[in-house]
């Protein structure tokens, strides 16, 4: 077998592999107990820094 016969396999397991991929970041990004840290994160730009108060 020569790498020409093997492309139809090389392609269907890099479709499989990113759909994993996918799901894993989906279900990374919108499990419950990150909440949190993704409310927390999305203040950043309306907090007031220190620094700026002292001058």
């Amino acid at each position: 077998m020569d790498i020409v016969a093997l492309q139809p396999l090389f392609s269907t397991l890099w479709v499989v592999w990113f759909f994993v991929l996918f799901i894993g970041i989906l279900l990374r990004v919108l499990a419950p107990a990150r909440k949190r840290e993704f409310e927390q994160a999305g203040g950043i730009p309306f907090r007031e820094d220190v620094s700026d108060r002292r001058r």
